[in-house]
C-alpha cells in the first residue's frame, strides 16, 4: 500500500495547485509538483488532479502519494532501455544529454553507474537530489552541439540521451564522439522531433503509425552512417507529456547483429507500441 503525505490548511483564498503542494512543503519544487499533479499522484479532497494550473481552496486536503522511484517520469523510460537491452551501468562513467530535472540521471545512479555528467542547455532545472550528490558533474547552460569533447575526464563509457525541440541527428554525432569506442549509447526517440512539421498534429502529437516507422528507419539509416550499429530497439513504457508514444534506441561502435532486419523490427516496435499504449 502506498504511504501517503499529507497536509490540509484553512483559509478562503484560491491558488494554482502546483504553488500549493511546494508551499504546503510536500515537495521541494514546483517543477516537481507539477510532474507529480501531470502523472495523477496528487490527490485534492479525494480527487486525483491533473492540471497544475487548476485553482484550490486553501481549505482543501492536498495528498502527495508515495514519491516515484526517480526524480522525474524519464527514469522510468532508461530504466526499461536497460533492462530489455541488458546494459549493465554498474562502476561505469556515463553522461546524460538532455538532463534537465534528471531522471535518466537518477536511474543511472540507481543501477550503479560510478559518475554521471549531466548536461543540459537550460540552467536550474536539476532536482536538487541529483544536483548535490558528489557522483553527478554538473553542466548548464551548454549546448552539446558545441562542447568540448576533450573535457570529459575520466572518460564516458555510456551516454544517455533525451533531449527535445531538435532531432537526434543533431545530437548524435558529438555524443558518439564523447562516448568512448567501447561504450554504449541509449536514446529515447521522440517522432513529434523527428517527423516533419507537416506530420505533427493537434496538440504536437504524431499520431500516425506510417510515420513513427519512417521516423526510426530514418534514424537507423543515420546511425549506420555515423559508423554506429543498432543492438536494440523498443518503446517506452510511458507516452511523453503531450502524449507521444515514444521510443528507445541502443546502439554502439564495432559490433553488429547482421541477423536482425532492423528495419522490420522498427515496424513490430511501433505496432506493438501502439497496441500496449492504446
Amino acid at each position: 500500500m502506498a504511504h501517503l503525505i499529507s497536509h490540509s490548511s484553512r483559509g478562503q483564498n484560491k491558488q494554482r495547485l502546483d504553488t500549493l503542494v511546494v508551499q504546503r512543503g510536500l515537495v521541494e519544487s514546483r517543477e516537481r509538483a507539477k510532474q507529480l499533479i501531470l502523472a495523477g499522484e496528487v490527490v485534492v479532497s479525494g480527487s486525483a488532479r491533473v492540471k497544475p494550473g487548476q485553482l484550490i481552496s486553501s481549505e482543501a486536503e492536498i495528498v502527495v502519494k508515495q514519491p516515484p522511484r526517480y526524480v522525474s517520469r524519464g527514469g522510468l523510460k532508461l530504466e526499461k532501455a536497460l533492462q530489455v537491452f541488458q546494459v549493465d551501468v554498474r562502476g561505469r562513467v556515463a553522461i546524460d544529454v538532455g538532463a534537465s530535472t534528471g531522471g535518466f540521471t537518477d536511474c543511472l545512479l540507481q543501477h550503479g553507474a560510478k559518475f554521471v555528467y549531466a548536461v543540459d542547455v537550460g540552467h536550474g532545472q536539476l532536482a536538487w537530489k541529483i544536483r548535490q550528490d558528489p557522483r553527478v558533474c554538473v553542466i548548464e547552460g551548454t549546448n552539446i552541439r558545441t562542447i568540448d569533447v576533450n573535457r570529459f575526464k575520466p572518460p564516458v563509457k555510456i551516454g544517455v540521451v533525451d533531449v527535445s525541440f531538435i532531432s537526434l541527428q543533431k545530437v548524435l554525432p558529438i555524443v558518439t564522439q564523447i562516448v568512448d569506442p567501447t561504450g554504449d549509447v541509449l536514446a529515447l526517440v521522440k517522432p513529434q522531433f523527428e517527423a516533419g512539421r507537416e506530420h505533427v498534429g493537434k496538440g504536437g502529437v504524431v499520431r500516425e503509425v506510417k510515420v513513427h516507422v519512417q521516423v526510426l528507419r530514418d534514424l537507423l539509416q543515420f546511425i549506420h552512417g555515423l559508423n554506429q550499429f543498432v543492438m536494440g530497439i523498443s518503446y517506452s513504457p510511458i507516452r511523453g507529456p503531450a502524449g507521444n508514444i515514444e521510443y528507445l534506441i541502443w546502439f554502439k561502435a564495432g559490433t553488429e547483429d547482421n541477423s536482425m532486419d532492423w528495419e522490420k523490427r522498427a515496424s513490430q516496435v511501433v505496432q506493438e507500441a501502439h497496441t500496449a499504449l492504446q
